[in-house]
């Protein structure tokens, strides 16, 4: 497999490593004593507790590996300061429709639509990436066609 830069920003690789940290030395043996347990109660193919248990311990040891992933291939995003292009890390101010929407261009590790952040890697946030202001970007959207006006660069 093929590394890809995790972009995030500083907040977030700390959240990512605690979420590591609690995960490997507290949840993975809480889970492990439950699998014991569940075992000790006999017949295991019809404990519910112990396949409960197994499930549990699966999705714990795939979510470390995704954390490891991101966590090795982290890069903090460090704006330049210059607002004359659009990068990682900026909120853009577009109009679209007659209608003033704002957007927050992140890694995809923290993109989280209800409050404006989309990812980099996103045709609308990959459309974004170093157009200026007053530039019109036009992106294939759901609903069609959509041209974005930049209107200001934060």
């Amino acid at each position: 497999m093929i590394d890809k830069v995790q972009y995030l920003t500083a907040e977030s690789l700390a959240a990512f490593k605690k979420e590591y940290d609690e995960l490997k030395s507290v949840k993975l043996l809480e889970v492990a004593k439950r699998i014991d347990e569940a075992r000790q109660q006999g017949d295991l193919s019809e404990n519910a507790e112990y396949h409960q248990a197994r499930e549990d311990m699966s999705w714990a040891q795939g979510r470390l590996v995704e954390l490891e992933y991101i966590i090795s291939n982290a890069q903090i995003f460090k704006s330049t300061g210059e607002k004359a292009v659009v990068e990682i890390g900026n909120t853009v101010l577009v109009r679209v429709n007659d209608q003033q929407k704002e957007y927050v261009i992140v890694g995809p590790q923290e993109v989280d639509p209800a409050k404006g952040k989309i990812s980099n890697e996103s045709p609308l946030g990959e459309a974004f990436l170093g157009r200026k202001i007053k530039d019109k970007v036009e992106v294939a959207t759901p609903a069609g066609k959509q041209v974005y006006e930049i209107i200001e660069i934060k």
